[in-house]
Order: C-alpha cells, then structure tokens, then sequence
C-alpha cells in the first residue's frame, strides 16, 4: 500500500503523534461533557432549580469550553508541526535521491514535472500527514463518545439516527474514488504547465530570436485553460460532496426529532435528555462532514505520494556497492582494459578501448562527432556505470573505489557548461567553497579570464544571471574550467570546454593551462590539432575503436586520419587567412 512508506517518517516523531493525538482524545472527551452538562440544567430549569444552581451549570459549561479549546490548540500545534517535520524530511530524501539518479533519468523525465511533485505534491502528501490524521481521529473520537452517550438515553432513537450512514458509506466511496483520479489529472497538467514556464525562462533567448513568443504565449494559454477546465471538474465533484453528506445527516435529523419528540411526550426521556441527545447528534454533524474531507485529503494525498514514491523508487544507476577498496592516495593512473560499452542495449559505442594512461600524463582525444570521446570520459567518475573489471585507477576497478573518493579526485569541464545564477566567484568556487579571493582570482587567470575581471563591473562579485544568461559561450567555459582548475584535481578531464573560443585565444589559454596540467592525468577532448599537438599521447578513436595513438609528429608522419584531420585544418585556416 502506497501509504506505508510514511510509516519510517511517523516512526521518528513518536512523541509529537502519542501527544497530538492524545490532545486530540482528551479534547473529544471533555467536549462530550457540555451536552451532558446542558441536559442537566434544562431538567434543572424544569424543576425550578435556583440562580446558583444554574450559575454553576454556566460556569461549568464555560470551564469545559476553554479546557477543550487548550487542548484543541495543542493538537493543531503538534500534528501540523508534525506534517512539517515530515515535509521538510520528504523532501530533503527527494532532493538527495535526484541527486543521485543517473542521466538516462533527466532524459526521460522534465523539470517542470520533478518540481511539481517536489513541491504541489509533497503540500498534498503534509496534507495527509497533518490535518487528515488531526480530523481523521477527532471524529473516531467524537463519533463514538456521542454515540455511546446516545445509546445510554434511547437506543431506538439512536439507531433511527444513525439510519442515513450506509448512504453515507456509499457516496463517501463513490465520490472518494472519482475525486482520486481527478486529482491525479489535476497534478499531471500542473506538471506539463511547470514545464512549459521553465522552458521557457531557460531559452529565453531562444524563443525571441526566433519570434516565438506569441506562439509560445498560446501553447502557455492553451495548457493553462485545460489545467483550469481540469481543477473546475475537480471543484464540482468535491463542492457536491459536502451538500450531499450534510443533506444525508439532515434527513437523520428530521427523523430524531419526529420521534424523540414522540418520546418525551410518552415520557420515555425527558426534554433535557432530548436537549443533551440533538447535541450529541450535532457533534456526529461535523465527524459525518470531515469523513468526506478526510477522505479528500487521502485520496489527493496517496495519488500525491504515488507519484513522489516514482521517482523515490528510481534505483540509482551508480551507487557504492560490495566490497569497497579505498586508497591512501590517487595519484592518477588510468588503464583501459579490452573496453567494450553500449548505452543500455544498443549497439556498442566503444569496442576493445586499450589505454593506459601513467599518473601525471596528458592524453588527447580525437576524432569524428560520435566516435565515442566523451562517452569515454564520462566512464572515469563513474557518470555512467563502466563494466566491471575495465577501467583501473592506479591499478583498481574504479566500481571498487567509494564513489566520494573516485570524484574528489577529479575535475571535469564537459561541452555543455552549467553555470548558477549567482556570482562569478561563487560558481567558480562550487567545488572548493572556502577558497579564498586569491586563489579563485588566479585560476580564473589561468582560465583565460583576466579580461573579463577588469572589465566586469564587480569583477568576482558580479551576479551572472540564470544559467550565466549574461556571459557569452566562450567565457561561460573559461568560467567551467576556472571552476576545474581550483579543485586541484588528480585527474582533470576537459570534453572539448575551448570550442566556443577562437583558435588564438585557446592557443593563449593552453599556454597558461600547460603549468596547471603538471603533476596531474588530463583527458583533452578537441577538435583542434592546436589544441592536442602537445600532449604527451593523442589517441585517434572513430567509430569507437582506436585506431591511431602516438606523439603530434609520429602521427603526421604515418599519413593516417590525425595526418588527415591536421591538413583539413590547415586549408580552412588558409582559406579564412584570404
């Protein structure tokens, strides 16, 4: 049952629910005290009873009031900071599982769908935790003194009463049923509506170059009618229930004062009886109502939980597992082993990879679009899963290494850089936070930056934007490398990060970066035989496979695909030259 997967986050507050739903007990059961109270005094009013007498009643009656009240308070206080506790928990256990989900997830999945279940669904699930369980268990409570207490005085009548409650039973069900899967409907058009705005504040620029934003605004509109059109036949279902539940309870209540009038006449009871048995019914009035509420709030809430529970039940795809071998120190030696990896079950985009890589060398990567350079990178932190007994740094199965340790040791700079919208320095500084201003001014030198840190109007404390909106390709990264750089990583893996700059500049910043590289493994990834000439090892792949590895000159000497890869080059840079 989706429900059970609250059951560890209620067994960490057993005190906070004991307690609440104890305020709750002892609120029910002192409230059942005030028709008891005025039953007496109207019998009392019968026999004459003196102003003192009646003045006690009165004082009595205000004391039940306000001890009901105290407690009534406690309950809110401690269940609805209960389903807080429990929100802040379920949520926190969400964001750290969507840290640790694998990339073939966000393929599948959009943003704006996994902001709606962290934040309009998780308010529906609190729901559930606090003020279903708050009402649920006031009406059990006040649902059975009353009924006890109306037995006591006439059995018949309480049964005549009690005659709507299949009825009840039956829409309750009904209606429960339908307002679940409208809800469900709701939350996914809610999903599809976040969607569309994130979008769209992230391609902006996109969506105006392109002159798109009447279309866009339409789709917006055409999204936002049906989520509209899907709430309103939510609200018609849930605005009927609660009218039919009150109108089911009136006809019991036509009836009790049929026949209980009949009773007093008879002098089975007396008027004070009848008095204290309709306020007893009027307490069932409420617990008959907050059934279809209660039930509302479930429904919503599992159909809530359900889609959370998705998402917290998605197996991460990497994860530290067996036997863990960690080292004293990485130093940096990467092995490629016979390296066969497909995505899933596709076909295989690396085939019999063989490299091996000592500690503190530099290795480039090159080759077509698609020859399986990044896919090869991405294996060393374990991004993806590589096959056991593949890969080895400095001689161990990386699956072995405790995932923190591997990727402590590594910096990468993939081709799409994600920047935060915060400042230059913060980004920068996102894998080493306290890092002071002179460390983080100095890489972003060495980066290329130096320009820009004159020139920007707060240097590192200048704000950036959403995704770093305000910077242009090229200096976005220089930023992602900066961030690299500062890390001081053994192993530093840079996926093409210089393709947005010109050649020029990328010659001028490898110069700089020739420094950085000493004493550390580096994978370059490029395109640009500029960029590669002076790598210690340039390893050609295409279509997977290695087929040429050696120096910048052995490489041109063999008249192979580098040789080939060099002369292209060359006849473009001549032809931009006239």
């Amino acid at each position: 049952m989706t429900l059970r997967a609250l059951v560890p986050y209620f067994r960490r507050h057993p005190a906070k629910l004991v307690s609440g739903i104890g305020s709750i007990a002892l609120a029910a059961a002192i409230g059942l005290v005030a028709p008891l109270l005025v039953g007496n005094a109207v019998d009392a009013l019968r026999d004459a009873a003196s102003a003192e007498r009646l003045l006690r009643y009165g004082v009595l009656l205000v004391g039940v009031v306000a001890l009901q009240g105290l407690f009534t308070f406690a309950q809110r206080w401690i269940l609805v900071g209960l389903s807080r506790d429990i929100e802040f928990e379920l949520r926190n256990d969400y964001f750290e599982h969507l840290e640790r989900l694998p990339l073939s997830f966000y393929q599948e999945s959009t943003t704006g769908d996994l902001m709606a279940r962290g934040t309009n669904d998780l308010q529906a699930v609190r729901m559930l935790c606090g003020p279903a369980i708050m009402y649920g268990s006031n009406t059990l409570f006040t649902a059975t003194g009353a009924l006890f207490f109306m037995a006591r005085i006439e059995g018949r009548l309480t049964l005549l009463a009690l005659a709507t409650m299949p009825l009840v039973a039956v829409a309750t069900q009904v209606f429960g049923s339908k307002i679940h899967v409208l809800f469900e409907r709701v939350q996914e058009q809610f999903s599809t509506l976040s969607t569309r705005v994130q979008e769209n504040l992230a391609g902006v620029r996109v969506v105006r170059a392109y002159a798109r934003e009447e279309s866009e605004q339409a789709t917006f509109r055409t999204a936002n009618d049906e989520y509209v059109e899907r709430n309103r036949h939510l609200i018609r279902w849930t605005a009927a229930f609660h009218p039919m539940l009150q109108g089911l309870v009136g006809v019991g209540f036509v009836a009790v004062l049929w026949y209980g009038g009949l009773q007093v006449t008879r002098g089975v009871i007396t008027v004070g009886e009848f008095v204290s048995f309709n306020f007893f019914l009027s307490k069932l009035v409420w617990p008959m109502i907050a059934i279809g509420w209660v039930i509302n709030l479930v429904q919503r809430g599992s159909a809530s939980l359900a889609r959370i529970l998705k998402v917290l039940e998605t197996e991460p795809a990497v994860r530290d597992q067996g036997t863990l071998a960690a080292l004293p120190e990485i130093r940096g030696r990467v092995v490629f082993r016979d390296m066969e990896f497909a995505w899933e079950e596709a076909t295989p985009v690396l085939r019999g990879i063989d490299l091996e890589v000592p500690a503190g060398a530099t290795v480039a990567l090159v080759g077509r679009t698609g020859a399986g350079k990044s896919t090869l990178l991405s294996l060393i932190p374990r991004l993806v899963e590589p096959p056991r007994d593949r890969l080895f740094i400095d001689g161990v199965d990386v699956r072995s290494l405790p995932l923190a340790q591997l990727r402590a040791t590594i910096a990468a700079v993939p081709q799409e850089t994600f920047l935060f919208s915060t400042t230059l320095g913060a980004n920068i500084a996102l894998g080493r936070p306290d890092a002071t201003e002179t460390e983080i001014e100095a890489v972003a030198r060495a980066a290329g930056l130096e320009q820009e840190l004159e020139e920007l109007p707060d240097g590192l404390a200048t704000r950036i934007g959403e995704r770093g909106i305000t910077l242009s390709g090229g200096q976005k990264q220089r930023v992602a490398l900066a961030r690299a750089l500062l890390r001081r990583p053994r192993i530093l893996l840079l996926d093409d990060c210089l393709s947005a700059v010109d050649t020029a500049t990328e010659e001028r910043i490898l110069g700089h970066l020739r420094r950085e590289f000493e004493g550390r493994t580096v994978f370059l990834v490029s395109h640009r035989v500029s960029a590669v000439r002076g790598a210690d090892q340039i390893v050609v792949l295409d279509r997977g496979r290695i087929v040429e590895r050696g120096r910048h000159d052995e490489l041109l000497a063999a008249g192979g695909a580098y040789s080939e890869l060099a002369r292209l080059q060359r006849l473009e840079e001549e032809l931009e030259a006239v």
